[in-house]
């Protein structure tokens, strides 16, 4: 079993990554798009989903866990910074799997 971490240190690891922001988008495509970081805002996933997705059982949550290979960087101090914050609020006001 992979073990979880806050921060990236492997390619085989399992990595948490916090809800740093939530967007949707302005075409007639009706896609959520959620932006989840690293706490220090180094990296980040990227998520779609189709607004008729959220008809169903998902939930999105405020912490999910991703295999590292799957995180880009941020290269913009000033959004890494942005996302470092955001991911801090999330820690202290949500557990992991709450829904948000």
């Amino acid at each position: 079993m992979n073990s979880v971490s806050d921060d990236s240190t492997g390619d085989d690891e399992t990595t948490r990554v916090w809800l740093v922001e939530r967007t949707y988008s302005d075409d007639e495509q009706n896609i959520i798009i959620l932006v989840y970081a690293t706490p220090d805002g180094s990296q980040y996933l990227r998520k779609e989903r189709s607004l008729t997705s959220f008809d169903d059982v998902r939930e999105t949550t405020a912490a999910v866990d991703t295999d590292a290979s799957h995180l880009g960087t941020v290269n913009d101090p000033e959004q890494r910074a942005q996302y470092a914050e955001a991911a801090q609020r999330m820690q202290d006001q949500h557990d992991p799997d709450e829904a948000v």
